[in-house]
């Protein structure tokens, strides 16, 4: 299903609806620009809901000698007068100054009437230091528009937001890095010209342009009425060590700046804290942590060991990846003293990962060897009375191979102390910051505020087939529709509600009872999974040196309504025979160090010789047994591939002996070779999760999938396969912003493309009750209230419908209204094994379509955590294995 091209019914009804995405941005006290006379109406809309004053951006094209529809520069009147020139068709053209002289001279009595004409005596707005929407009816080239963001940036604004109702994309590429953000409801590949978007679109008089601005004022913002959005604290703890942190996150941050104190120094640093709280005014992110734990900052030594600092600054910043409200904002490191040090050791091994790194008064000499391999541009800033630091910063700066600065702060001593002279080194460190820490250019189709009216919620509720409780039979009927389905991927929007579990199992029962599917997969760790395995189709157990789904987050697999799942398979095997049994698999690549024993206990019982092979090759990897993660860190700094090689060579070598591996076992050779396969993939799962959060979540789906279709291809074309995973891996990832900003895929986008429609993808949400969930990785279980669902987004759509429970099929025929209603983006809630209330916005939700997304929806509006299991050790006896309670 593509998305219809948003049509307005005329520029005011289009500045309102960029109004409700300005909204969501929570900007302080923003001012407002239009380019007259089409961008007045829109920005007029703007500042009535913004509750913000309106000024214009006025631009007058200069055109080339002889040839005066090439744009030579332009003329833009705002706060203050500017010439932009191009200088490549100046030099094209011969243009020379006394011919722009003359261009510029007569442009200017045009601008100076229409100046007077629409603005008579209104003051004009200083945008320095302030955020600034400027907005347009639409781009058609965007020459324009580049032209007054050029002249405006130039005005020192503290950030550029850009909104518009329709643009092609190549126009908004070209303007992108004038703009900090981007708004675009309409960013179009196939343009058919501005006035194609709009039902009304005729060209405004001079009078019409006057009279629209009169309706706003531009003085004063009432901040009285203004939406404002709270920046959020919160004290953090970065693994491995738990290093206590405090991260501050003001609304809609441009980038995050993680900061490296010095020597005897720590996150309480009132510098530090005074330059962290300088740089969240400017927008940004900061996260301020101690590099070393009390007993290490007893020993003086550890103060100065870059190495161990540098480590400590990397692991601060994977975490920052793992953080939803924080993965995809850019990366910069702040250091002072041996902090910079480490700070450009960290950015050396990171290498693009790091956007900008400043140094205030630091010691990156410390760093000398690791300063050729920075690709990160570097600012080094040093009290010009600091003469020994200076020598030093001018040594790194030569060795430096990246862009690169070095400021010298007049008066200013070591610790810039002297008044003013800090203040000065923000400054520096903050225009660094902006110009280098640049978010992606969100153009999204811009979604429909949530119906109002009783006819659309009227149109839901009757696209909705009603469910009764899960335990009731009819419940389980309903999906009948996808028994001649070859894979049935059943999704949840949480990793810990009751209802998702217990409806998920219901579900899966009909489908192994009634339609023949014979396998289940699910977004667990391949060996963990493979305990169930044995004890569903009564195999002979095989001991594992920690007990299946011990590690964080338990709750996840260890709970009752799992636990009930799993007796009723072992129960339904009884009745089957051997090679009809339900098999029991798990999708994901976490627990390495099983595969690793699995492999090698195959082995030593089919081939000896391969196995003393296969330990040796894996030696490589016995160093970071316990802490797999920190394999990728050591494999920044020793070549980023140290042991793919001899890993993937077990799988090859499986694979050489495959025939005669599985003449005396075919079913244990699959499992040793998919184990063999988790070790290769999260090998390499582990080294790239350093260097970006899709590269990381891209090898997890694809071996998730990979494993998939192995499970498909070792049963036969016969084999129908139910999947148990979120939300995030099962929905289409090319209809929401996984897909279309950040350039990820998943399970559901992977098994659409393979195969086709005979996959269908079934989505879960809910709107309130409880979760099973942590506040942190690693973290205790917490039984959590659920916040109610954003007024824009897909579950305050289905809460609306007043239904306990519901399904909607988006594969059957539904009515052109309600297909309307859901077809444009909105926000969809996801909640992993981590919850964070006081965040969800930044943390849990992310735009989608939802009937492009998934082939049905399954809603509950009221839902439970799940009841966890207590994680103990007895697999000696049946009746209590596989969990050991």
């Amino acid at each position: 299903m593509e998305n219809t091209p948003l049509t307005f019914i005329n520029r005011a009804d289009a500045g309102r609806q960029l109004a409700e995405a300005l909204t969501a941005l929570g900007l302080d006290q923003p001012l407002i620009y239009a380019l007259p006379r089409g961008g007045v109406p829109v920005a007029v809309e703007i500042a009535k809901s913004l509750h913000a004053p309106l000024d214009l951006l006025l631009v007058r094209k200069i055109g080339a000698p002889q040839n005066p529809e090439v744009a030579l520069g332009a003329i833009v009147e705002g706060a203050s007068r500017q010439i932009v020139i191009n200088e490549s068709v100046k030099r094209a053209s011969g243009a020379d100054e006394a011919y722009i002289s003359a261009a510029v001279a007569s442009q200017r009595a045009e601008l100076e009437r229409r100046k007077k004409l629409y603005l008579g005596d209104r003051a004009r707005l200083d945008p320095r230091g302030r955020a600034v929407v400027v907005v347009d009816d639409g781009l058609a080239t965007g020459a324009t528009m580049k032209a007054a963001l050029i002249g405006l940036k130039r005005s020192n604004p503290r950030r550029i937001i850009v909104a518009l109702p329709v643009a092609p994309k190549t126009a908004l590429d070209d303007i992108s890095d004038q703009a900090d953000d981007i708004i675009c409801l309409n960013p179009a590949t196939e343009f058919r010209g501005v006035g194609g978007f709009y039902r009304d679109f005729h060209q405004l008089t001079d009078d019409e342009t006057v009279a629209l601005l009169a309706q706003v004022s531009n003085g004063p913002t009432n901040t009285a009425r203004a939406v404002t959005v709270a920046t959020h604290k919160r004290q953090v703890s970065i693994p491995p060590l738990g290093l206590p942190g405090d991260l501050t996150v003001p609304p809609n941050p441009r980038g995050i700046v993680l900061f490296a104190h010095g020597s005897g120094s720590s996150r309480l640093s009132p510098r530090n804290t005074y330059v962290a709280e300088k740089l969240n005014a400017e927008g940004f992110a900061t996260l301020l942590f101690d590099l070393l734990t009390p007993q290490e900052g007893q020993d003086r030594r550890n103060v100065f060991d870059i190495p161990l600092l540098a480590d400590r600054v990397v692991e601060a910043s994977i975490w920052i990846t793992s953080e939803p409200d924080l993965e995809d904002l850019p990366l910069g490191l702040f250091g002072a003293s041996t902090g910079a040090g480490a700070a450009l050791v960290a950015a050396a091994e990171l290498k693009g990962r790091v956007a900008a790194v400043v140094s205030r008064g630091g010691r990156p000499d410390l760093a000398m060897d690791y300063l050729p391999m920075v690709v990160s541009p570097t600012l080094l800033v040093v009290g010009s009375l600091d003469h020994d630091v200076t020598g030093l910063n001018k040594q790194a700066l030569a060795a430096l191979t990246c862009g690169k600065e070095l400021e010298l702060v007049p008066g200013a001593g070591h610790l810039f102390e002297e008044p003013g002279t800090l203040d000065c080194a923000v400054d520096h460190a903050a225009n660094w910051f902006k110009a280098h820490l640049t978010k992606h250019v969100t153009t999204r189709s811009k979604p429909a505020p949530p119906p109002k009216t009783k006819t659309a919620r009227s149109v839901l509720h009757a696209a909705a087939e009603p469910l009764p409780s899960i335990s009731d039979p009819d419940f389980a009927k309903a999906f009948d529709r996808f028994g001649s389905k070859r894979v049935v991927l059943l999704g949840e929007a949480s990793h810990g509600t009751s209802e998702f579990y217990r409806a998920r199992a219901a579900i899966t029962r009909r489908l192994v009872e009634e339609h023949g599917f014979t396998s289940i997969a699910v977004e667990a760790d391949w060996p963990d999974a493979a305990m169930i395995d044995r004890y569903i189709r009564h195999k002979r157990p095989e001991a594992m040196k920690t007990p299946p789904f011990a590690r964080f987050p338990t709750w996840m697999w260890r709970n009752v309504e799992f636990d009930a799942f799993t007796r009723y398979l072992e129960q339904y095997n009884q009745t089957r025979k051997v090679d009809d049994r339900v098999a029991f698999y798990g999708l994901d690549l976490y627990n390495m160090n099983s595969s690793i024993a699995a492999v090698l206990e195959y082995l030593d019982r089919v081939d000896e010789t391969a196995a003393e092979v296969a330990r040796s090759r894996y030696a490589c990897l016995s160093a970071w047994s316990q802490d797999p993660a920190a394999y990728g860190r050591a494999a920044l700094t020793r070549g980023f591939s140290v042991c793919e090689g001899p890993v993937t060579q077990i799988l090859i070598d499986l694979f050489k002996k495959q025939l005669d591996y599985t003449a005396q076992d075919g079913d244990q050779f699959f499992d040793a070779a998919q184990n063999a396969r988790l070790v290769a993939n999260a090998e390499r799962y582990y080294r790239v999760m350093y260097y970006g959060s899709e590269l990381s979540w891209n090898l997890r789906d694809q071996h998730m999938f990979q494993t998939l279709r192995q499970i498909l291809n070792h049963s036969g074309p016969d084999e129908k396969v139910v999947v148990w995973a979120h939300n995030s891996h099962i929905g289409d990832a090319r209809h929401t912003d996984m897909g279309r900003i950040r350039g990820e895929l998943n399970i559901g986008q992977l098994c659409r493309e393979e195969y086709g429609d005979t996959a269908a993808l079934i989505g879960f949400g809910t709107a309130s009750g409880t979760v099973a969930a942590a506040s942190e990785w690693n973290a205790p279980m917490e039984t959590k209230d659920i916040r109610p669902p954003r007024p824009d987004s897909y579950e305050a759509l289905c809460h609306d419908v007043d239904l306990e429970r519901f399904l909607w099929d988006f594969k059957k025929q539904q009515s052109p209204e309600f297909l309307k209603l859901l077809s444009q983006q909105r926000l969809q809630r996801y909640i992993g094994v981590i919850y964070r209330p006081e965040t969800e916005r930044a943390s849990h939700y992310s735009y989608a379509t939802l009937p492009n997304q998934y082939d049905a929806f399954v809603w509950f509006d009221q839902t439970q955590a799940v009841t966890a299991l207590p994680t103990l050790t007895n697999t000696t006896e049946d009746e209590t294995y596989p969990f050991g309670l």
